[in-house]
C-alpha cells in the first residue's frame, strides 16, 4: 500500500496544479473599475467573446482569438489585490491614495487576501485569476471577463 500511495502522490500534485486545464466558458462582462468613465467604451467586442468557450490545454489555448495561443508557457502565482489584472488596482491606488485595490477585487467576486493567478506567457500578454476553482476572470479592453468550468 506505501509503494502505490508514493506513485499516487507525483500525479495527485500534478493534477492539482493544472486545475485550470479543461473548458471554460465565457459567462459574463462587466466594465471594469480602472475603465475611464467619460470614454465611451465600445462593447461591439465584449458583446463577441461572452458565451463563447475558451479550452487550456497543456500545450495550447483555443477559443476566441483575443485568447487564443499554440504555445503557452504556463505559470501559476499568488497574486495580491494591488497585482490583479495587470497591475491595474495598484496603479488606480498609485494616482488616488483613497483606492483600495482590496475592495475593488471584493466588488468583483475576489474575497481574501490573495488568488491564484495563471501567467500564460502568450503574445495576448492575458492573465486569468481565478475567484474560486470554478472562476476565473481576465481584462480586457476595459472589460472584466468572468469565465465558469464547464
Amino acid at each position: 500500500m506505501l509503494k502505490l500511495c508514493v506513485f499516487l502522490l507525483p500525479a495527485l500534485a500534478l493534477a492539482a496544479d493544472n486545475f485550470y486545464l479543461g473548458t471554460w466558458k465565457i459567462e459574463s462582462a462587466t466594465l471594469a473599475p480602472w475603465a475611464d468613465p467619460l470614454h465611451k467604451n465600445d462593447a461591439a467586442e465584449m458583446k463577441t467573446l461572452v458565451g463563447k468557450i475558451v479550452a487550456f490545454k497543456p500545450s495550447e489555448i483555443t477559443g476566441p482569438r483575443q485568447v487564443a495561443c499554440k504555445t503557452p508557457n504556463y505559470h501559476v502565482k499568488d497574486y495580491p489585490a494591488d497585482m490583479l489584472f495587470q497591475g491595474a488596482f495598484g496603479e488606480m491606488q498609485s494616482r488616488d491614495k483613497s483606492v483600495d485595490p482590496e475592495k475593488l477585487a471584493a466588488k468583483l467576486g475576489f474575497r481574501g487576501k490573495s488568488w491564484k493567478t495563471l501567467e500564460t506567457g502568450c503574445a495576448t500578454e492575458l492573465d486569468f485569476h481565478y475567484i474560486d476553482s470554478n472562476t476565473t476572470t481576465f481584462g480586457l479592453n476595459n472589460y472584466v471577463y468572468t469565465l465558469k468550468k464547464q
